[in-house]
């Protein structure tokens, strides 16, 4: 029997339909699960819905459970529905009518949105040291080659002077851009839904602040209703987040792609880190950035995939939700599996130093040219025609210095200026104050 079912005539093939991937996507919600029983019948303690000797039962069986699942022995039986009633079934097994009352004041509804909210406030976390672990990789090397020369392109044309290290650390910054996104989805997100019962809030005299407190959420979501209609709303969010990262890293490994290529010959990819042609003895092929690529293409489509899941649901709950985790729970483990690949095979990279000694890129000089005619008081207008005539007539000669200084010019990368960026904005997540808090609710003493 379930635990919405009064009846046991429901239809084997109308269980499996419904239930779907359930059990097996419910595995990874079970810690935060547990973590989110702790914090409810605590409150129910507080507020006379337990005895305290029955609370301290639960939370015993709860920390062992806790246990299990944080360790991967946690098993979801066949028959079973989900994860809230495996849970259920464990404590009542063990307790008896003790274990029944762990679902006072809440319905499935709430527990699947805490759960949520829990595990993506987890998973954003990992991302966000995936990124920062990326982001110094780039880094690292934007300082090591900071002098190595590149052309930079503009509509796939020679355009003007760039070099590997403003090109690196270009990718580094965007990167903060993407973490600050993620912080503002992980703010939403870090919201508590816990006692909106079925999003029409209990006529039990619960109090949702402690649940809150105790879980560590920055506030809570106060209209029941409103917090209901974050089941879909919440996942889009995560969605443009991880579409964000996705959109950088997608792009970065189509440069490595291009520029490894011959008729480029920036960079030099080591046989370790490329795949071979089963008749073209010389090949070696950059799949690794290629496979990034694709699937960072894929991420992309998140929010999309996400809107035609939902927007057509009036409020409430419905079990269209039910398929979001068939989308989101995967994409996160690629973009971790895409950061941590990447990370790995960036200080591999093998960069060209003379690249610009190619008469090839002679013009990427011009502008050079132009500015040095300007500096002698040539107005801008008549350097560049200068400098355009001479082109036409083949009297160009590259100009022996080049002058940047500015912030963020091959001479001027702002490396350090860049780091602090990134620092305050993974500050801004508040990850510690987290960690303190789930720390005290599976403390056992």
């Amino acid at each position: 029997m379930k635990l919405w079912q009064t009846n046991p005539s429901l239809l084997d093939s109308i269980e499996a339909f419904t239930v779907g991937r359930d059990r097996e996507l419910d595995l990874w919600l079970a810690p935060f699960d547990v973590l989110g029983s702790l914090a409810h019948i605590a409150m129910l303690k507080e507020v006379g819905l337990l005895k305290v000797e029955e609370f301290e039962e639960l939370r015993t069986a709860l920390l062992d459970l806790y246990q299990d699942a944080a360790k991967g022995d946690f098993t979801i039986e066949p028959g079973i529905e989900d994860v809230h009633s495996q849970v259920e079934l464990l404590l009542t097994r063990k307790l008896g009518d003790i274990g029944k009352k762990i679902h006072t004041g809440r319905s499935r509804n709430d527990q699947v949105l805490v759960d949520l909210r829990l595990f993506f406030r987890s998973e954003i976390q990992k991302i966000s040291m995936e990124v920062q672990d990326t982001f110094n990789a780039l880094i690292q090397l934007s300082e090591k080659y900071k002098d190595y020369l590149i052309p930079g392109y503009t509509h796939l044309q020679v355009g003007m002077v760039s070099s590997v290290g403003l090109w690196l650390s270009a990718y580094a910054e965007s990167f903060t851009d993407d973490l600050l996104l993620l912080q503002s989805v992980y703010q939403i997100n870090n919201q508590n839904p816990l006692g909106s019962a079925a999003g029409y809030g209990s006529s039990f005299p619960l109090n949702r602040k402690i649940t809150t407190e105790l879980l560590g959420f920055r506030d809570l979501n106060y209209n029941s209703i409103h917090a209901q209609l974050g089941r879909g709303k919440t996942e889009l969010y995560l969605a443009f987040g991880l579409a964000g990262i996705a959109h950088t890293l997608g792009k970065m490994a189509m440069d490595i792609c291009l520029f490894s290529n011959q008729n480029y010959a920036f960079l030099k990819l080591p046989e370790e880190i490329t795949t071979g042609s089963s008749i073209m003895p010389h090949k070696k092929n950059p799949d690794v950035f290629e496979l990034i690529r694709g699937r960072c293409n894929q991420l992309m489509t998140l929010p999309q995939q996400i809107t035609s899941a939902t927007n057509n649901l009036p409020s409430g709950y419905h079990r269209d939700f039910q398929l979001l985790k068939e989308i989101v729970f995967p994409a996160l483990e690629t973009i971790k599996q895409c950061l941590g690949i990447t990370t790995f095979a960036l200080p591999k990279i093998e960069f060209e130093k003379d690249v610009l000694k190619d008469p090839t890129y002679q013009y990427v000089f011009s502008v050079e040219a132009v500015n040095a005619k300007v500096k002698e008081g040539i107005p801008f207008r008549d350097a560049y025609l200068e400098v355009a005539h001479s082109i036409n007539n083949g009297s160009f000669t590259v100009p022996e210095k080049l002058d940047y200084t500015h912030e963020g010019s091959v001479g001027n990368l702002c490396l350090e200026e860049i780091v602090q960026k990134k620092n305050v904005v993974l500050q801004g997540f508040g990850f510690e104050a987290i960690h303190v808090k789930e720390k005290a609710l599976l403390s056992r003493f």
